[in-house]
This record gives C-alpha cells, structure tokens and sequence, in this order.
C-alpha cells in the first residue's frame, strides 16, 4: 500500500469502525488520515470512544485553549486494565499532576519551574556528552558492517542522554533502560492481561528508584537537572514539592528519550530509503537542521496526542459533548494539504517544514523540543561522517509498535562498508 493510496479497509463510513491498532493503520496511517481530513474532520470512533480530529487548524485552535480542552486524562491507560495491575500500577507509582498532566494555573507553577531548570543553558551543556555518547556507539558497531539500529544506536543515545541530563549514576543505565520497554503499550495500546502486571511491576521499581534518588540528590545537590529542580524548591517549598520534583523526573525519563528515538530511526528511514539524499547531508551537513524538521513534519514521533473537552463544543461544526475524550491526529494535521504544499513528499529543502505541530503548539509545547532537536541533528551529523555508505538492509519490512502515539519502527537494519573501530571524535 502506498503512501498516498487507499488503504485497503476503508470501505465503510469513517466514524463507524476506526481503531487506531488495525495492523492496517499502525502499518501505514496516512492514508487513514487523508480520508479524515476530506470527508470528517472531527468524527466519534466508538471502538475507542475517542472523538477524532484531523486537520491542522482544528488541532491547532484545541491546544490553544487549555480551559476548554483538558490535558488532564492523557496519561490515561486507553483501555482498561485489570484489577491487580491497576491497583499495583495506583500503589507503585504516585505521580502528582505537574505539566504534561496539569492544566492551568497547577501547570503554570509546575511549568515554570520546569522550564527554568530545562534551560538552554543546560541543553547547550550537553552537547560534548551527546556526541560522546553518539560516538561510542558508533564505534561499538563500525567495525561489523551491519546492525539494528534501534538497539545498536536510537534507543540508546536518547535514553542515556536523557539519563545523563536528569543525573542519575552513569552505572544504573543499563538498568534503567531495562525498565522502558513496554511502558507504550500499557498506557496507548491494549497490552494483554499477563504483559500488564509485568509492565507495571517495572515502572513500579522505576517510580522507587527516583523517589530514592530525588531523596538522595537533595542532600547532594550536583551540576544536573534534578539538582538544578532542587534549588528551585529551597527557594520555597510551597511552591514546589519533593513529590513534584519526582513526578517531573519520572516523566522526563520516559518522554525525554522514547520520541527522539523514533525521531531518528524515522530519519534513517526516510532518508536512507530515497536515492542520494544520504550523500546531499554528507556532502552538506548545512541540510541536517531543515532536514530534521522535515522528519517532524512527514513522519513525526507522535502521531497522536489527547485531549477532554471541559464543556459542550462546536468543532468543524460538529457539536462535541462535555468530557469527551479527544484523539488530536498530529501526523495528520503535518500532511494537511492546507498548510504544507505536496505534504506526502519528503522534502529536505522545503521553506516552511517547521510549521509542523510534532511538539504540539500552545502552553503544552513540548519542552524536550531543543534537547531532541540537537541529538537528531548530532546523530546526522556523526552518522554522515563516520559511515558515509549508510544503507538500509534489503527486504525488510518494517512493523510498529502497537499503540495510538508513538510511531517508529521496532527493528531498522543497514548495512555500511566494515572498518577498523575508530575513536570518534
């Protein structure tokens, strides 16, 4: 099925049967996507119970409008959970309301202290400490011509990056990220009842361990994030609180790595999978920043985000009852042909990629953006140079992993000229 062909079950009215976990939609969305946007833009999917939106402007006046439309449900499970992983998943991990859960004015407070320890400052820092990183890999693989790159390079840099900005002992990343796998398909999939307990009994041991560490760095403040989250809360404690300072780091270990990874295995693969572009950044590295922004707008990280109505709306003209749970179809609002010219094109020279909406828009933006924006643009750079004969492994098929939100593939393999380890520099 082609980017820009029907998909093959799309003979009923769109807001009968849609489930964003069809094998269908999870292997190719965007054709789902562009019918949304011809026949319904705003529609009720009652397999999900989910009110759909798909066009850019729509989505755009919704995260706009925080009074209206709620971000509080959407960490929510999408499906129910069964009662012993529930009950352990509310007993292991006590996350207070910060920002991606918070709306106004709880959000502004947490929001602002957040954001004042995410300085640019403290994203600039980390520079030399991603391209460490993004090197040693490089040269943990360069010698044997062929990898998965999800394991080998896209999950690791984020993950130990993020790890390394938040503070936590460069001894525990291994452990760490043993404890995130699964979490997508918990709260945006529909895991099966022995995979739940499982999943939860990981985030459970991961929610302990910050709640250590937090109790720990506040007795040691250090040159990382979370001592940085510390020295606001002395400032006053009424203003922030321990369990705040926990609740952000818990966030941020999963948020701040799971996108980026996506972000750069769906680089390699829109780039690797057209002829010449990987040596138009070689010969060009002055391409990667636009070129990333491409990645964000054609294939974004996050396909989806949520949203539940405070009240009764009118969307597009359809009429939205109170506390209805809203499916915002980013990825789709960065094909709309109102916005984007030739949107299914792949264009690493196109003026205005970054219009796209991949971090969402408004008080919700996300505040990883810069942080994830730097490692894709680093990975490029270092990939580009260091194995400049990069190619996707022939006859693969590429599969995703089921869930509403995060999109990128599970395995990528390429294939590159063998040579003898480097230190990178």
């Amino acid at each position: 099925m082609s980017q820009t062909g029907e998909p093959r079950n799309l003979d009923y009215p769109v807001d009968h049967e849609f489930n964003p976990l069809d094998p269908d939609y999870l292997a190719d969305p965007y054709p789902f996507y562009a019918r949304f946007r011809r026949e319904a833009p705003v529609f009720y999917a009652p397999k999900i119970d989910f009110w759909v939106v798909s066009r850019y402007e729509d989505i755009q006046e919704i995260v706009k409008d925080p009074e209206t439309f709620s971000n509080a449900r959407v960490q929510e499970p999408l499906y129910s959970l069964t009662p012993e992983a529930l009950e352990k998943l509310k007993k292991g991990v006590r996350v207070t309301p910060t920002t991606s859960t918070a709306d106004p004015p709880l959000h502004r407070r947490t929001r602002k202290h957040a954001a004042r320890a995410f300085s640019a400052k403290r994203v600039t820092s980390l520079e030399p400490r991603i391209r460490e990183i993004a090197n040693g890999l490089i040269d943990e693989m360069i010698s044997d011509g062929r990898a998965d790159m999800v394991n080998r390079f896209a999950f690791p840099l984020p993950a130990s990056v993020v790890f390394s900005l938040i503070g936590y002992p460069e001894e525990d990343t291994e452990m760490l990220k043993s404890w995130c796998f699964d979490r997508l398909k918990l709260t945006w999939g529909r895991p099966l009842p022995e995979e739940q307990l499982a999943t939860v009994e990981k985030m459970t041991s991961f929610f302990e361990y910050i709640e250590n560490f937090v109790q720990e760095r506040a007795e040691d403040l250090r040159d990382d994030y979370t001592s940085d989250l510390l020295r606001i809360r002395a400032e006053d404690e009424d203003d922030l609180s321990l369990e705040e300072v926990v609740s952000i780091d818990y966030s941020l270990s999963f948020a701040g790595h799971e996108t980026t990874t996506n972000l750069i295995l769906n680089g390699l693969r829109q780039l690797l999978g057209r002829p010449g572009l990987w040596d138009e950044l070689r010969e060009d590295p002055s391409l990667i920043e636009n070129a990333v922004e491409e990645i964000l707008r054609r294939d974004t990280s996050v396909i989806s985000w949520r949203r539940s109505t405070t009240r009764q709306v009118e969307i597009a003209g359809v009429e939205v009852p109170e506390g209805a749970r809203l499916l915002l179809l980013l990825a789709s609002a960065n094909r709309d042909e109102n916005v984007f010219e030739d949107p299914n094109e792949f264009d690493i020279r196109r003026e205005n990629a970054s219009k796209h909406i991949a971090f969402s828009h408004g008080i919700h933006f996300c505040l990883g953006a810069p942080l994830a924006r730097l490692e894709a643009r680093i990975a490029l750079e270092l990939l580009t140079q260091r194995l400049p004969d990069l190619r996707l492994s022939p006859d693969q098929q590429f599969e995703f992993d089921p869930n509403i939100s995060f999109r990128g593939p599970k395995q990528l393999w390429a294939e590159w000229t063998p040579v003898e380890a480097a230190v990178g520099t």
